[in-house]
């Protein structure tokens, strides 16, 4: 008997217990009724685990890339898409006769997911806390929509401001603040950016990466000041159902 043909899609970070791309894709895989398809998650502490990994999994169609690779992901691609070169950042692999191409599925899920969140309330500038692969796109799409940007980090370098600089003023003038930290994330449920919740107020638009859970702590201070809030599930949504389009164009 013929064997029955699977496509491989998978994961690779690291830790990876956080993820909700498996049974996303799996429950997708079942709804359409693509049998032979599969997603699995493959957690590599470190990227330069990545060529093994692509060798011992020759059926491998396209790999989601998340915390900590989507930067150090570049030293092994034989491509890199134009948006997500400027981005600086790769959240999507597609792999064909062995070549792997990176891409940024991420960007059209912020844009969305944040434009549903402000709706028409886009003059308005923006705190970025983080400055990992994520805040990249984060940043990238609030270039594209013209809403100026400050980078906020645990330390003082290229002009970005640090949370102790974060007072009434700044907070006051930065009416979107948007989390691209993993803090916050279950289990660490009890943590948050460390900036002054005191400040925020009904006009703010607070703005969550995280998805699990799907309130963290960093959003109900902000909706307890009045603040509108979003988490990260519906640009999750969009970026996996973006990186399906890649996988199979």
């Amino acid at each position: 008997m013929q064997s029955k043909t699977v496509y491989l899609y998978g994961l690779i970070g690291y830790p990876l217990s956080h993820s909700f791309s498996k049974k996303y894709f799996s429950e997708k895989f079942a709804n359409g009724q693509l049998d032979g398809h599969r997603y699995e998650l493959f957690p590599l502490q470190s990227i330069d685990e990545l060529p093994k990994l692509i060798a011992e999994n020759s059926r491998l169609i396209g790999l989601n890339v998340t915390i900590p690779h989507k930067q150090a992901v570049f030293k092994y691609l034989d491509e890199i898409d134009s948006e997500a070169a400027s981005i600086g950042a790769v959240n999507v692999i597609k792999i064909k006769n062995g070549k792997l191409k990176g891409y940024n599925s991420d960007v059209y899920g912020f844009e969305k997911s944040l434009l549903s969140l402000l709706g028409k309330n886009t003059e308005l500038n923006a705190l970025i806390l983080g400055t990992g692969g994520a805040s990249k796109a984060v940043r990238y799409i609030l270039d594209k929509l013209k809403i100026p940007s400050q980078f906020v980090s645990r330390t003082k370098k290229n002009g970005q401001l640090i949370y102790a600089e974060l007072n009434p003023e700044i907070i006051k003038n930065h009416r979107l603040i948007i989390n691209t930290t993993p803090l916050g994330t279950y289990p660490d449920i009890l943590s948050c950016p460390n900036i002054p919740y005191q400040f925020i107020s009904k006009n703010h638009f607070l703005f969550d990466l995280v998805y699990n859970p799907p309130e963290t702590l960093f959003l109900k201070k902000g909706k307890e000041k009045g603040a509108a809030t979003c988490n990260g599930l519906p640009m999750l949504h969009l970026q996996a159902e973006r990186a399906w389009e890649i996988w199979n164009e």
